[in-house]
């Protein structure tokens, strides 16, 4: 059998010498052999492939978000969603942060404020809540559990006058009675059993449709497991979920308050006005993946 050196192969496949040697070291050139420092390379073998070695484009929403919040990327749809979802969110619970004030908070850390009190609440609930997106960002395949959940509530609730109460559980589950738009809910003492009964049955859904996801929103919400911050826990539930099963994720704005709590109240009746109401927000959200180019 006829062999190459180095240098001859480097200039037969019209590569660097170096490369050539790197191939062979890496085991990539069939039948060469290194006879003391020199390669001894068939005069027949072929030119290995060049490996691509660039990191393959993110395809999916998750892996984008994933990927620009990675890279603290400014602009793109992982910035979008956070002030959204966040201003949004925080506004439906009654927050006084303007759109801009939220947004100053996430880019600058700062707030903008001209002759006017501001909540301080409000403030520190807002930083959170971006923690909150990160979470759901970075563990958006994991499966749903109390612990999560409890850690959702924990992050939100962190620092805020109501984490000075006594009677306030933070990351804990409530210790006293609450009700929600006038209706009564889970006592604390069966929280815990109806938590974990929900979320078995959730679990034993193999594929999550749009509509399981609704499904689990509703009961979530009327269990009401925690003192306050029920509303965004469980909206930042849904975005996880349909991040996780491929379904276009939706932000439940300002102006849809009044059909989203129509809808909660309605499901057992008719599922139609919830449904409708996060189509039409899912709509807005395939507007923004739109305008940033994002398949869906």
């Amino acid at each position: 059998m006829q062999y190459l050196s180095a240098a001859e192969a480097a200039k037969k496949w019209k590569i660097s010498e170096r490369s050539v040697r790197n191939y062979c070291a890496k085991g990539r050139v069939e039948g060469a052999v290194l006879n003391g420092k020199t390669w001894q390379i068939p005069a027949d073998a072929e030119k290995p492939q060049r490996s691509n070695t660039k990191t393959a484009k993110p395809q999916t929403l998750l892996e984008i978000l994933q990927r620009e919040k990675a890279n603290k990327y400014s602009g793109g749809i992982y910035h979008k969603t956070q002030i959204e979802m966040t201003y949004n969110s925080n506004h439906i619970e009654g927050s006084r942060l303007t759109h801009d004030q939220t947004r100053y908070i996430f880019e600058t850390n700062t707030i903008g404020v001209t002759g006017e009190a501001v909540n301080v609440d409000d403030v520190i609930e807002t930083a959170n809540h971006f923690r909150c997106i990160d979470l759901i960002i970075d563990k958006a395949k994991a499966v749903l559990t109390e612990k999560f959940i409890k850690e959702l509530h924990l992050i939100l609730k962190n620092g805020t006058s109501d984490a000075r109460q006594d009677w306030f559980a933070v990351g804990a589950y409530k210790k006293m009675p609450n009700e929600v738009g006038g209706m009564a809910t889970t006592l604390p003492e069966d929280v815990a059993a109806e938590m974990q009964a929900l979320l078995a049955a959730y679990s034993a859904k193999k594929v999550k449709t749009l509509e399981d996801i609704l499904d689990f929103h509703v009961r979530f919400e009327r269990i009401h497991p925690f003192q306050d911050g029920n509303g965004r826990v469980g909206r930042l539930i849904m975005f996880k979920e349909c991040l996780k099963y491929g379904i276009v994720p939706f932000i439940i704005e300002d102006n849809l308050k009044m059909f989203y709590y129509r809808g909660l109240k309605e499901w057992g009746r008719e599922k139609g006005y919830l449904t409708d109401t996060c189509l039409t927000a899912q709509d807005r959200y395939k507007a923004y993946l739109d305008y940033f180019r994002i398949k869906y």
